[in-house]
Protein backbone atom coordinates (compact mmCIF):
# COMPACT_ATOMS: atom_id res chain seq x y z
CA UNK A 1 0.00 0.00 0.00
CA UNK A 2 1.24 3.39 -1.22
CA UNK A 3 1.95 6.16 1.09
CA UNK A 4 -1.02 9.40 1.13
CA UNK A 5 -0.20 12.53 0.09
CA UNK A 6 -1.04 14.14 3.53
CA UNK A 7 1.26 10.88 4.99
CA UNK A 8 4.04 11.74 2.46
CA UNK A 9 4.18 15.86 3.52
CA UNK A 10 4.69 14.01 7.08
CA UNK A 11 7.60 11.75 6.50
CA UNK A 12 9.51 14.77 3.85
CA UNK A 13 8.58 17.01 7.35
CA UNK A 14 9.95 14.91 9.57
CA UNK A 15 12.90 14.26 7.42
CA UNK A 16 13.46 18.22 6.90
CA UNK A 17 13.11 18.61 10.75
CA UNK A 18 16.03 15.67 11.36
CA UNK A 19 18.11 17.26 8.60
CA UNK A 20 18.04 20.82 9.91
CA UNK A 21 18.44 19.34 13.99
CA UNK A 22 21.29 17.08 12.71
CA UNK A 23 23.27 20.31 10.85
CA UNK A 24 23.51 22.10 14.27
CA UNK A 25 23.97 25.88 11.93
CA UNK A 26 20.67 27.07 13.46
CA UNK A 27 18.92 29.60 11.25
CA UNK A 28 22.13 32.23 10.68
CA UNK A 29 23.74 28.95 9.66
CA UNK A 30 21.03 28.76 6.90
CA UNK A 31 21.16 32.50 6.12
CA UNK A 32 25.17 32.43 5.95
CA UNK A 33 24.55 29.33 3.17
CA UNK A 34 23.11 31.63 0.90
CA UNK A 35 19.34 31.09 0.80
CA UNK A 36 17.12 33.36 -0.72
CA UNK A 37 13.90 31.71 -0.09
CA UNK A 38 12.30 29.71 3.18
CA UNK A 39 12.90 26.17 3.35
CA UNK A 40 9.24 25.02 3.89
CA UNK A 41 9.56 23.79 7.54
CA UNK A 42 9.59 27.21 8.49
CA UNK A 43 6.72 28.33 6.23
CA UNK A 44 3.80 28.98 8.76
CA UNK A 45 -0.03 28.33 8.06
CA UNK A 46 -2.49 30.88 6.88
CA UNK A 47 -4.20 31.23 10.10
CA UNK A 48 -0.59 32.16 11.54
CA UNK A 49 0.27 34.52 8.69
CA UNK A 50 -2.95 36.21 7.75
CA UNK A 51 -2.21 38.11 11.24
CA UNK A 52 0.82 39.62 10.70
CA UNK A 53 0.17 42.85 10.11
CA UNK A 54 2.12 46.37 10.80
CA UNK A 55 1.20 47.75 14.10
CA UNK A 56 -1.32 50.29 14.05
CA UNK A 57 0.27 54.12 14.01
CA UNK A 58 -1.53 55.48 17.20
CA UNK A 59 -0.27 56.60 21.05
CA UNK A 60 1.97 54.08 22.70
CA UNK A 61 0.20 51.82 25.04
CA UNK A 62 3.03 50.28 26.40
CA UNK A 63 3.37 52.25 29.45
CA UNK A 64 6.92 53.22 30.91
CA UNK A 65 7.69 52.92 35.00
CA UNK A 66 10.63 55.26 36.23
CA UNK A 67 12.09 53.17 39.18
CA UNK A 68 14.15 56.34 40.27
CA UNK A 69 13.71 56.57 43.72
CA UNK A 70 12.11 53.34 44.77
CA UNK A 71 14.48 52.96 47.52
CA UNK A 72 13.56 56.31 49.02
CA UNK A 73 10.54 55.48 49.76
CA UNK A 74 8.93 56.48 46.61
CA UNK A 75 6.89 53.36 45.01
CA UNK A 76 5.79 53.85 41.60
CA UNK A 77 2.32 51.71 40.97
CA UNK A 78 3.18 49.24 38.17
CA UNK A 79 -0.68 48.03 38.33
CA UNK A 80 -2.19 48.00 34.69
CA UNK A 81 -3.76 45.86 32.67
CA UNK A 82 -1.70 45.36 30.03
CA UNK A 83 0.44 42.82 30.92
CA UNK A 84 3.77 44.58 29.83
CA UNK A 85 5.59 47.55 31.02
CA UNK A 86 8.87 49.22 30.04
CA UNK A 87 10.93 50.14 33.12
CA UNK A 88 13.67 53.06 33.15
CA UNK A 89 16.24 54.64 35.75
CA UNK A 90 16.35 50.45 36.85
CA UNK A 91 19.46 50.97 38.41
CA UNK A 92 21.42 49.21 35.14
CA UNK A 93 23.58 51.03 33.76
CA UNK A 94 23.79 51.57 29.80
CA UNK A 95 27.01 50.19 29.38
CA UNK A 96 26.05 47.07 30.88
CA UNK A 97 22.91 46.76 28.80
CA UNK A 98 25.77 47.54 25.74
CA UNK A 99 27.69 44.71 26.26
CA UNK A 100 25.48 42.33 27.32
CA UNK A 101 23.59 42.74 23.93
CA UNK A 102 26.89 42.89 22.34
CA UNK A 103 28.07 39.52 24.01
CA UNK A 104 24.90 37.47 22.89
CA UNK A 105 25.43 38.74 19.56
CA UNK A 106 28.72 37.83 19.39
CA UNK A 107 28.21 34.34 20.74
CA UNK A 108 25.74 34.02 17.36
CA UNK A 109 27.97 35.23 15.06
CA UNK A 110 30.70 33.03 15.74
CA UNK A 111 31.33 30.13 13.26
CA UNK A 112 29.03 27.43 13.07
CA UNK A 113 31.32 25.33 14.59
CA UNK A 114 32.44 27.04 17.76
CA UNK A 115 28.47 27.01 18.09
CA UNK A 116 27.80 23.27 17.46
CA UNK A 117 29.62 22.05 20.35
CA UNK A 118 26.63 23.11 22.24
CA UNK A 119 23.94 22.56 20.15
CA UNK A 120 21.77 20.22 22.16
CA UNK A 121 18.19 20.18 23.49
CA UNK A 122 18.77 18.67 27.32
CA UNK A 123 19.64 21.38 29.97
CA UNK A 124 22.30 18.82 32.22
CA UNK A 125 24.90 20.97 31.62
CA UNK A 126 22.75 24.53 32.29
CA UNK A 127 23.88 25.59 29.03
CA UNK A 128 22.42 24.61 25.09
CA UNK A 129 22.32 26.30 21.83
CA UNK A 130 19.38 25.32 19.65
CA UNK A 131 17.00 26.45 16.87
CA UNK A 132 13.49 26.84 18.37
CA UNK A 133 12.19 25.23 21.65
CA UNK A 134 8.80 23.75 20.37
CA UNK A 135 10.75 22.34 17.01
CA UNK A 136 9.19 19.16 16.96
CA UNK A 137 5.80 20.48 18.99
CA UNK A 138 5.03 23.42 16.27
CA UNK A 139 3.27 23.57 13.22
CA UNK A 140 6.11 25.46 11.13
CA UNK A 141 9.58 26.65 12.77
CA UNK A 142 10.18 30.42 13.34
CA UNK A 143 13.28 32.49 11.99
CA UNK A 144 15.45 32.62 15.39
CA UNK A 145 18.25 30.77 17.09
CA UNK A 146 18.69 30.23 21.00
CA UNK A 147 21.96 30.51 23.45
CA UNK A 148 20.06 29.17 26.81
CA UNK A 149 21.50 29.53 29.84
CA UNK A 150 20.81 28.28 33.70
CA UNK A 151 21.32 31.28 35.89
CA UNK A 152 20.06 30.06 39.57
CA UNK A 153 19.41 28.80 41.87
CA UNK A 154 22.45 26.78 40.32
CA UNK A 155 24.37 28.47 38.22
CA UNK A 156 25.47 26.27 34.67
CA UNK A 157 28.59 24.76 34.75
CA UNK A 158 31.01 27.60 34.27
CA UNK A 159 33.41 25.84 31.48
CA UNK A 160 30.00 24.93 29.51
CA UNK A 161 29.04 28.76 29.65
CA UNK A 162 30.84 30.03 25.74
CA UNK A 163 33.79 32.33 26.78
CA UNK A 164 33.39 34.98 24.52
CA UNK A 165 29.81 35.77 26.55
CA UNK A 166 30.80 34.35 30.28
CA UNK A 167 31.58 37.32 32.16
CA UNK A 168 28.43 39.62 30.71
CA UNK A 169 26.21 36.84 31.49
CA UNK A 170 27.89 35.97 34.84
CA UNK A 171 27.02 39.77 35.62
CA UNK A 172 23.80 40.27 33.98
CA UNK A 173 22.78 37.67 36.34
CA UNK A 174 23.77 39.60 39.39
CA UNK A 175 21.86 42.94 37.59
CA UNK A 176 18.81 40.98 37.46
CA UNK A 177 19.02 39.71 40.65
CA UNK A 178 18.79 42.53 42.12
CA UNK A 179 15.95 43.93 39.40
CA UNK A 180 14.00 41.14 40.08
CA UNK A 181 13.56 41.29 43.50
CA UNK A 182 12.44 44.70 43.44
CA UNK A 183 10.13 44.22 40.93
CA UNK A 184 7.94 41.75 43.04
CA UNK A 185 8.30 44.11 45.37
CA UNK A 186 6.54 46.86 43.20
CA UNK A 187 3.97 43.76 42.12
CA UNK A 188 3.59 42.59 44.99
CA UNK A 189 1.96 45.86 47.12
CA UNK A 190 0.26 46.18 43.88
CA UNK A 191 -2.04 43.57 44.73
CA UNK A 192 -2.73 44.94 48.32
CA UNK A 193 -0.11 42.35 49.64
CA UNK A 194 3.32 43.13 51.65
CA UNK A 195 5.98 43.84 49.64
CA UNK A 196 7.97 40.41 50.17
CA UNK A 197 5.05 38.41 49.76
CA UNK A 198 6.46 36.60 45.97
CA UNK A 199 9.57 36.72 47.36
CA UNK A 200 8.54 34.37 50.42
CA UNK A 201 7.37 31.62 47.39
CA UNK A 202 11.01 31.84 46.27
CA UNK A 203 9.15 33.53 43.51
CA UNK A 204 12.47 34.96 41.27
CA UNK A 205 15.19 32.19 42.80
CA UNK A 206 15.09 29.93 39.59
CA UNK A 207 16.27 32.23 36.88
CA UNK A 208 16.42 30.87 32.85
CA UNK A 209 17.96 33.23 30.35
CA UNK A 210 17.57 32.97 26.79
CA UNK A 211 19.46 34.81 24.50
CA UNK A 212 17.66 34.87 21.16
CA UNK A 213 19.00 35.82 17.52
CA UNK A 214 16.77 36.87 14.75
CA UNK A 215 18.41 37.29 12.16
CA UNK A 216 17.63 38.93 7.94
CA UNK A 217 14.88 36.71 6.76
CA UNK A 218 14.64 36.74 2.92
CA UNK A 219 10.82 36.10 2.94
CA UNK A 220 9.48 38.01 6.28
CA UNK A 221 5.65 37.47 5.47
CA UNK A 222 5.85 33.73 5.59
CA UNK A 223 7.08 32.89 8.47
CA UNK A 224 7.60 34.52 12.38
CA UNK A 225 10.60 35.19 14.61
CA UNK A 226 8.68 33.74 17.72
CA UNK A 227 5.00 32.61 17.50
CA UNK A 228 2.19 34.53 19.71
CA UNK A 229 2.15 32.63 23.30
CA UNK A 230 2.67 33.74 27.04
CA UNK A 231 5.14 33.01 29.38
CA UNK A 232 4.66 30.38 32.05
CA UNK A 233 6.25 31.71 35.05
CA UNK A 234 6.51 34.79 37.54
CA UNK A 235 8.07 37.15 35.31
CA UNK A 236 10.50 38.16 32.43
CA UNK A 237 12.65 40.89 32.20
CA UNK A 238 13.63 41.50 28.42
CA UNK A 239 16.68 43.92 27.13
CA UNK A 240 16.07 44.13 23.37
CA UNK A 241 18.18 46.00 21.16
CA UNK A 242 17.12 48.92 18.97
CA UNK A 243 15.61 46.66 15.89
CA UNK A 244 11.89 46.32 16.92
CA UNK A 245 9.92 43.60 16.43
CA UNK A 246 7.75 42.29 19.74
CA UNK A 247 4.73 42.58 19.66
CA UNK A 248 2.02 42.54 22.20
CA UNK A 249 -2.01 41.62 21.73
CA UNK A 250 -3.70 44.48 23.28
CA UNK A 251 -7.89 43.76 22.71
CA UNK A 252 -7.42 42.13 19.30
CA UNK A 253 -5.19 44.30 18.04
CA UNK A 254 -1.43 43.63 17.85
CA UNK A 255 0.59 46.88 19.06
CA UNK A 256 4.39 47.45 19.21
CA UNK A 257 6.72 47.01 21.91
CA UNK A 258 8.86 49.73 21.10
CA UNK A 259 12.31 50.07 21.57
CA UNK A 260 13.40 53.03 24.09
CA UNK A 261 17.04 53.53 25.08
CA UNK A 262 18.10 52.60 28.27
CA UNK A 263 14.67 50.17 28.99
CA UNK A 264 14.28 47.42 30.06
CA UNK A 265 10.50 45.41 29.50
CA UNK A 266 9.05 43.23 31.82
CA UNK A 267 6.07 41.14 31.52
CA UNK A 268 3.50 39.31 33.48
CA UNK A 269 3.78 35.65 33.43
CA UNK A 270 0.65 32.88 33.50
CA UNK A 271 1.76 31.75 36.97
CA UNK A 272 1.17 35.49 38.59
CA UNK A 273 -2.00 35.79 36.55
CA UNK A 274 -2.97 33.01 38.66
CA UNK A 275 -1.41 33.79 42.08
CA UNK A 276 -3.22 37.07 41.50
CA UNK A 277 -6.55 35.71 40.91
CA UNK A 278 -6.41 37.35 37.04
CA UNK A 279 -5.92 40.97 38.49
CA UNK A 280 -2.75 41.08 36.59
CA UNK A 281 -2.70 39.47 33.47
CA UNK A 282 -0.39 37.51 30.81
CA UNK A 283 -0.99 38.62 27.48
CA UNK A 284 -0.04 37.59 24.08
CA UNK A 285 3.48 38.43 22.47
CA UNK A 286 5.08 37.37 20.05
CA UNK A 287 8.11 38.61 17.30
CA UNK A 288 8.19 39.23 13.83
CA UNK A 289 10.43 37.81 11.56
CA UNK A 290 13.11 40.22 10.90
CA UNK A 291 13.37 41.62 7.37
CA UNK A 292 16.47 44.41 8.26
CA UNK A 293 19.72 42.89 7.55
CA UNK A 294 20.65 44.34 10.80
CA UNK A 295 20.22 41.13 13.14
CA UNK A 296 17.94 41.65 16.13
CA UNK A 297 19.15 40.33 19.43
CA UNK A 298 17.10 40.45 22.49
CA UNK A 299 18.04 38.47 26.34
CA UNK A 300 15.06 37.19 28.30
CA UNK A 301 15.59 36.30 31.88
CA UNK A 302 12.40 34.15 32.87
CA UNK A 303 12.03 34.61 37.03
CA UNK A 304 10.29 31.40 38.10
CA UNK A 305 9.70 29.60 41.70
CA UNK A 306 12.73 27.64 42.56
CA UNK A 307 10.54 25.48 45.12
CA UNK A 308 8.79 23.29 42.17
CA UNK A 309 7.09 21.16 44.30
CA UNK A 310 4.94 23.91 46.06
CA UNK A 311 1.21 24.19 45.63
CA UNK A 312 0.67 27.04 44.25
CA UNK A 313 -2.78 29.03 43.05
CA UNK A 314 -4.32 32.45 44.23
CA UNK A 315 -3.35 34.50 47.13
CA UNK A 316 -6.42 33.80 49.52
CA UNK A 317 -6.37 37.37 50.75
CA UNK A 318 -7.78 37.53 47.01
CA UNK A 319 -10.37 35.14 47.32
CA UNK A 320 -13.82 36.34 48.43
CA UNK A 321 -17.58 35.63 47.75
CA UNK A 322 -17.44 38.28 44.79
CA UNK A 323 -14.40 36.67 42.94
CA UNK A 324 -13.84 33.38 43.99
CA UNK A 325 -10.97 31.31 43.06
CA UNK A 326 -10.27 31.71 39.39
CA UNK A 327 -7.61 28.51 39.03
CA UNK A 328 -7.12 25.34 41.57
CA UNK A 329 -4.16 24.56 43.24
CA UNK A 330 -1.32 22.77 41.73
CA UNK A 331 2.77 22.59 41.68
CA UNK A 332 4.84 24.53 38.99
CA UNK A 333 6.67 21.45 38.21
CA UNK A 334 3.00 19.87 37.00
CA UNK A 335 2.58 23.10 35.31
CA UNK A 336 5.92 23.01 33.30
CA UNK A 337 5.63 19.58 32.64
CA UNK A 338 2.68 20.49 30.89
CA UNK A 339 4.02 23.88 29.11
CA UNK A 340 6.82 22.02 27.39
CA UNK A 341 4.87 19.44 26.24
CA UNK A 342 3.07 21.43 23.64
CA UNK A 343 3.81 24.05 20.89
CA UNK A 344 4.11 28.00 22.23
CA UNK A 345 0.88 29.25 21.41
CA UNK A 346 -1.51 31.27 23.39
CA UNK A 347 -3.29 30.47 26.74
CA UNK A 348 -4.02 26.72 26.91
CA UNK A 349 -1.83 25.56 29.56
CA UNK A 350 -3.11 28.45 31.66
CA UNK A 351 -6.62 27.73 31.10
CA UNK A 352 -5.83 23.76 31.97
CA UNK A 353 -5.75 24.89 35.43
CA UNK A 354 -8.87 27.44 35.65
CA UNK A 355 -11.49 26.38 38.62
Amino acid sequence: MGITGTGQEAVDRAQELRRFEESKIGVKGLVDSGLTSLPPLFVHPPETLSGLRPARPGPDPIPTVDLSGCGSGRRPSVVEELGFFQVVNHGVPAEVLDRTIAAVKAFHEQPAAAKARIYRREMDTGVAFFSNLDLFHSKAASWRDTLQIRLAPALADLEEIPEVCRDEVMEWNQQIQRLGGLLLGLLSEGLGLSPGKLQELTCSESRMMVGNYYPYCPQPDLTVGLTSHTDPGVITVLLQDQVGGLQVKHGDVWVDVTPIPGALVVNIGDILQIMSNDEYKSVDHRVLANPSREPRVSIAVFCNPSDRENQFGPFPELISSDKPAAFRQFTFSEYMTRFFTKELSGKSVMNYFRA
